[in-house]
């Protein structure tokens, strides 16, 4: 299952539904000493952790949460597969207290796999808060494992789980874990053949019976599992196979089998094939409905309302107001123009002391150290004006939005609107043939497209999977916020009087981004009617309790998790992409930079798409990094204008402090009102930067698809520019 074992004494699996807290149980169980990644052969990220209790030392996997283990996802296959054939010394199950019943159905799953469990009743706060009471101990005795009542948000109740999970693993407490009833005579007659087959093979085989049932419903993992020899400990395998079962590793590698068992395996799977037409085809509705029927039945045994639960309570008031169709969007929409409005100018002092440091002072002091020690022009010149400058840049711009964004987005995420602007986009998704959940992607995507992408995990169908990693660049990422704000405000609020110009040029960079919203709607809707074309896939939403929000944490995994993760990998693309500028901008042909007769050649095509040829190259050179578009272009610009004085040196990245300069340059280089908007748009169209194409490849493992992600929005950025200039050129000469 890819899980190194080294310096651990047991392994623990975390399983659980969604939004009941078990993220906060790993962390309070782990503290730092876990790592991200993702299952093998999957997309599906996976959090490993350690702790340790009276000198023995624990694994402790993160299942990805879900709602049963029947493997319709591909997140509960990875859950279902772990506890099945990673077999795990303890699964703990955390569950939600004021949820009881929904979550027992997991538990009630779960302890058809596995007979050492500990139900971790999180949540206790909530349940009290809302006048609820459980029996633990009789919930103990109807599930027949430990329950240990938690509220891991305020560290109540671990040390206690901790101590559980200890005596659980090492066998000082014994579980009898209780089966789902519900069978019929013949299905239970059933059952029983294909178990007392299975364990025969598998002498060490615990869940023969849950492995007989799925045998029985089809499952084709299970019998391929049977088919390979994969349910049996390593003496089981010595025992049957041999010594070469030694050198084999089950999950990766066929074993090599003898004839005779295999003909016995294959004899079984024959068997339950039979057997599943005289049991009928019904009987998996039925212990589905059985499942649910002795969840209600435990949970109305062990839980009661203190107080009647009022109609009027804060979570549905708050509900009423933010999932309205007539407040709803008028709220998300003013959320969103809030977060970008305080990731933008918040960002603006941190990143000025980052350029201070990084390229006011950090690169002359470079640049005077390599000259007193001599470094070749052509050395010191690609190293520290090129890619040093470039990765400067990328850091001062990028990380400061990105330290913002993704806190005040994991924050609400947190509180629990996420999910409501997910209930609020559902309609308008599932028109565009697109999953629900995109919006929490595309949400994402506003901070960046490369954690957007990652995000599309969450999205269980392939198809619609693949809607979300296409379309996810129409969402403005903080990289090109700054270009979007800068031409509004030198060109557009021009247009108008003074006290206007800021309105107008807020106005007209927050309709770009709707329209990147627009285009997202209408790009899928084309895609899954064409080259990804099905149907719409359901989906289980819940809408979680409102909850505070947990600060700490929260700017330390957004900042670890997310910025640190991103901005990595824009520095590693960003240092190869300065040398590149460097070079074109300094190395001559004929008197002329090379960049100088690359534009010659791109400006008819700039020209005729509204834009210029300096404004193609900067685009192609500065892939890696929208953030360096801008110091790029005013590079290009004055190296093409000879303009003297406006840049401290020729053919080196700058971007001056004084907007008019900056203004002045842009001029000088034949912008007008109509090259602005056309760049205003194209920024928004055009190929995802070097860091979302390789996250993208990533994530698809597909060139296919890469190359769809990276064409497609730039052939709709030619398109659409070229409309614009061609009409507005009409309309002036008309």
């Amino acid at each position: 299952m890819g899980i190194d074992l080294e310096g651990c004494d047991f392994v623990a699996a975390l399983a659980g539904n969604p939004n009941t807290g078990k993220s906060t149980v790993f962390n309070a169980l782990t503290g730092l000493h876990q790592h991200t990644g993702n299952w093998p052969g999957k997309t599906v990220t996976r959090a490993e952790g350690a702790f340790a209790y009276q000198d023995r030392r624990f694994k402790l996997v993160d299942l990805p949460g879900t709602y049963s283990l029947m493997a319709t996802s591909l997140d509960e296959e990875v859950a279902r597969d772990f506890l099945l054939f990673g077999q795990p010394d303890v699964t703990i199950v955390v569950v939600d207290a004021s949820r009881l019943e929904r979550n027992l159905n997991l538990v009630l799953q779960v302890l058809e796999i596995t007979d050492r469990a500990v139900l971790c009743l999180n949540l206790m706060d909530e349940a009290r808060r809302r006048g609820i009471e459980i029996d633990t101990q009789r919930l103990s005795d109807e599930l027949g494992i430990p329950v240990v009542p938690t509220s891991a948000r305020f560290g109540k109740g671990i040390p206690e789980l901790i101590q559980t999970v200890h005596d659980v693993a090492t066998g000082k407490i014994s579980c009898r874990p209780r089966r789902v009833g519900g069978r019929t005579p013949g299905l239970q007659k059933a059952i029983q053949l294909v178990a007392d087959q299975l364990r025969e093979v598998f002498p060490h085989l615990s869940n023969a019976d849950w492995v007989s049932l799925r045998l029985l419903d089809g499952d084709p993992r299970v019998a391929e599992a049977v088919r390979r020899g994969e349910f049996r400990e390593l003496k089981d395998a010595e025992t049957l196979l041999g010594e070469t079962a030694r050198s084999k590793t089950p999950a990766n590698e066929e074993l090599d089998i003898p004839e005779p068992l295999r003909q016995r395996l294959e004899a079984i799977l024959d068997q339950a094939g039979k057997l599943r037409w005289e049991v009928g085809m019904d009987f998996h509705q039925v212990l589905v409905e059985s499942v649910y029927a002795e969840a209600a039945q435990i949970a109305g045994n062990v839980a009661r309302l203190r107080r009647e639960p009022s109609a009027e309570d804060w979570d549905r008031r708050l509900d009423r107001i933010l999932t309205s169709r007539v407040n709803g969007y008028p709220i998300m929409i003013g959320l969103f123009l809030v977060v970008i409005w305080l990731t933008v100018q918040g960002a603006n002092y941190p990143s000025a002391i980052l350029s201070f440091l990084l390229v006011d002072t950090l690169h002359p002091l470079l640049r005077d150290a390599a000259l007193w020690a001599r470094v070749p022009m052509w050395i010191r010149g690609p190293l520290i004006d090129g890619g040093y400058l470039a990765m400067a840049w990328v850091v001062s711009v990028m990380l400061p939005p990105m330290a913002i964004f993704f806190p005040v987005f994991t924050l609400l995420e947190d509180f629990g609107y996420l999910p409501r602007v997910a209930f609020n986009l559902d309609r308008l998704f599932r028109w565009a043939g697109a999953h629900g959940k995109q919006a929490l992607t595309m949400t994402m995507g506003f901070g960046c497209n490369a954690a957007g992408v990652v995000a599309c995990r969450v999205i269980d169908s392939p198809r619609e999977r693949l809607l979300a990693i296409v379309t996810n660049n129409f969402s403005l990422c903080n990289g090109r916020w700054p270009t979007q704000i800068l031409l509004a405000t030198i060109f557009l609020g021009a247009l108008t009087p003074a006290y206007l110009a800021g309105i107008v040029a807020t106005l007209g960079v927050i309709g770009v981004a709707m329209l990147g919203v627009l285009f997202t709607f209408l790009v899928s809707w084309s895609l899954s009617r064409t080259v990804l074309r099905g149907e719409v896939s359901t989906f289980h939403l819940e809408l979680p309790p409102y909850r505070p929000p947990r600060l700490l944490q929260t700017l330390y995994t957004s900042f670890i998790d997310r910025t640190l993760i991103v901005l990595g990998r824009a520095v590693m693309f960003a240092f190869p992409a300065g040398l590149v500028i460097w070079l074109i901008a300094n190395i001559t042909i004929s008197n002329q930079s090379l960049a100088e007769h690359v534009i010659r050649v791109l400006n008819p095509l700039g020209i005729a798409v509204g834009l210029n040829g300096v404004i193609l190259l900067a685009y192609i050179i500065a892939i890696p990094a929208n953030e360096i578009v801008i110091p790029t272009v005013l590079m290009l610009t004055v190296l093409t204008t000879k303009m003297s004085g406006a840049a401290p040196e020729a053919g080196v990245l700058f971007e001056p402090q004084d907007m008019a300069i900056t203004a002045e340059i842009l001029r000088q280089g034949g912008w007008t009102t109509l090259t602005a908007v056309c760049l205003m748009l194209f920024s928004l169209l055009h190929n995802p930067c070097s860091t979302t194409i390789y996250t993208i490849y990533k994530e698809t493992g597909s060139v296919k698809w890469t190359a769809l992600s990276v064409l497609l929005p730039i052939a709709l950025g030619f398109a659409v520019c070229f409309v614009v200039s061609t009409l507005a050129q009409t309309y002036l000469t008309g």
